[in-house]
């Protein structure tokens, strides 16, 4: 089967809020069963070689952290790949600094994907931890749901799993990675 959809987490977990991007796309993928099927991807801090998904899917959600000036930590906003490009974006992480040259990039390129954005303001991108911070607990739940929302216009429903997997547990994955199952997706 043919997936139209990719999700992409993108940021560095080993930077506290950083790797929101990721820990949400972990969550989803182990609490929701999505029609269509979609792709998940650990997009990390790949920054320019995410490039080729672009042009390989229709849709792509980018999940990640986005410093804004003048936001607060926690606010969560959605934009396509132009309103992104034109924004109040501060990049003050290299990830940052790269998806935002990434999509420039692809978007003077012959086709590229119908591109969404959903990201967050983070609090902390400075402590060397797994984790997330009491501003972004507080409001993983609307960001999940954000992120969901804008699944549902590009026509992909989710269902939720009776096994529910908590952001504990997924933050656990990543801080703690088996050599069975690796960092991540």
């Amino acid at each position: 089967m043919n997936k139209d959809v990719a999700i992409i987490g993108s940021g560095n977990a080993f930077f506290k809020d950083e790797g929101v991007g990721l820990y949400a796309v972990k969550y989803l993928k182990e609490n929701y069963e999505f029609t269509p099927e979609i792709e998940f991807v650990d997009g990390g801090t790949l920054g320019f070689l995410l490039m080729p998904l672009l042009q390989e899917y229709k849709e792509v959600v980018i999940v990640n952290t986005a410093s804004e000036e003048g936001k607060e930590a926690g606010k969560i906003t959605v934009k396509s790949c132009n309103e992104f490009l034109e924004g109040t974006l501060v990049k003050k992480t290299a990830n940052e600094v790269e998806i935002a040259e990434m999509l420039q990039i692809c978007s003077m390129a012959e086709y590229m994907a119908d591109t969404v954005l959903v990201s967050i303001v983070p609090e902390d991108i400075i402590s060397v931890e797994v984790g997330l911070t009491t501003a972004l607990r507080d409001i993983w739940q609307d960001y999940i749901n954000t992120v969901l929302e804008v699944l549902q216009q590009s026509g992909v429903k989710a269902k939720r799993r009776e096994d529910k997997i908590s952001l504990d547990d997924i933050l656990h994955t990543f801080a703690y990675p088996s050599i069975e199952h690796g960092r991540g997706f």
